[in-house]
């Protein structure tokens, strides 16, 4: 809704958005095989604090698009970091639970946005868009100096050659999850970080209620977070993948056909409980046959490659929505979501 206060133009809107996939997608592989190579991990994860303070700082100080533009694409580079803190996460975990420890570090991301999320739309009532720019850097910040102080245990064995991590990234078991997981983001990131709350606006949804849309999008996921991580030694990843691209696409036909904001509820509640599924199962099997030495780099490897969903999401459905409309756009949404991602979880290997 900021950067729709700012530019009128859905196209526009939507290219801004998508700033934060795009230089995720672009860096995300690239750090994972550095860190690998260099064989630390604390130096990068350090990058994103930095740049999560510098990207809000600009967002918050934009007088028109290029400020938008810039801001946004910091933060997708400060997104870069979550690379070696997922790996360095997994790696306090066995290769057969990494599904469920990528679960509860997706619990923990997830209950952060909530609290930042559930205090927007008061923040904004009381000093305006610009205040929560101010928190958001000062909370980064104070990450930063956090991760001054914490230690970094070293990376036992050989490091691999850059050739050993190209391999990597180009094994099935790696880029088909990771793919996969770009079909959700591709979701999410059109409705919930995307076009959702412009439909939410015009169906009359004020600043408070936005705030909290988006709060049970993030309330759903943890959700699913702790769903995966309490059936995930129960219930096949592969099951689990079905079901999720089911509650995506069920989320983006509830949006395509709302006339009021129960529908607007409910389309968030599916779209947060698939995506709260999908990520923790589709990132574990990303990693779970790739060894400790060359983990960064799948992790790298699979966000990259869902950040083209979060950079296409926005772009590309920008325009489908200015060529026929916000709701028919979600419709479509929904039969790409369901097709594509029903086709890939059957290949997937368990």
């Amino acid at each position: 809704m900021y950067v729709h206060s700012k530019i009128g133009d859905l196209v526009v809107v939507g290219a801004v958005l998508s700033m934060y996939g795009l230089w995720q997608a672009l860096a995300r592989l690239p750090v994972g095989m550095a860190a690998d190579r260099v064989g630390r991990r604390k130096p990068f994860i350090l990058l994103g604090p930095t740049l999560a303070l510098l990207g809000a700082w600009v967002m918050g100080h934009a007088s028109g698009s290029a400020g938008l533009f810039v801001g946004r694409g910091i933060t997708g580079l400060a997104a870069a970091a979550w690379v070696p803190m997922v790996a360095a996460f997994n790696a306090l975990f066995p290769p057969k639970d990494v599904v469920r420890a990528s679960a509860l570090i997706s619990l923990v991301s997830s209950l952060g946005c909530i609290i930042g999320t559930s205090l927007n739309g008061r923040l904004n009532e009381i000093g305006g868009y610009g205040l929560a720019f101010a928190l958001a850097a000062g909370m980064g910040g104070a990450a930063l100096v956090i991760g001054l102080v914490l230690p970094e245990p070293p990376l036992t064995g050989q490091r691999p050659s850059a050739r050993d991590l190209a391999r990597v990234v180009t094994r099935r078991v790696v880029w088909l999850p990771s793919l996969l997981s770009g079909v959700s983001h591709y979701v999410l990131f059109t409705a919930t970080y995307g076009f959702l709350p412009i439909l939410g606006q015009r169906l009359g949804l004020g600043d408070v209620a936005q705030g909290l849309l988006v709060s049970l999008n993030l309330v759903s996921q943890a959700a699913g977070n702790l769903g995966v991580a309490a059936l995930g030694r129960r219930i096949s990843s592969r099951r689990l993948a079905y079901g999720s691209f089911g509650l995506l696409a069920l989320g983006a036909a509830l949006a395509a056909v709302a006339q009021g904001p129960g529908l607007i509820l409910a389309a968030q509640l599916c779209i947060g409980l698939g995506q709260g599924t999908s990520y923790p199962v589709l990132m574990g099997l990303s990693m779970r046959h790739v060894g400790q030495g060359e983990r960064t780099a799948a992790v790298g490897a699979f966000q990259a490659l869902y950040g083209i969903g979060m950079f296409a999401g926005p772009a590309v459905n920008g325009l489908v929505a200015s060529a026929v409309g916000i709701q028919p756009m979600f419709g479509i949404t929904a039969l790409l979501c369901l097709a594509l991602g029903w086709l890939g979880t059957g290949k997937l290997r368990e």
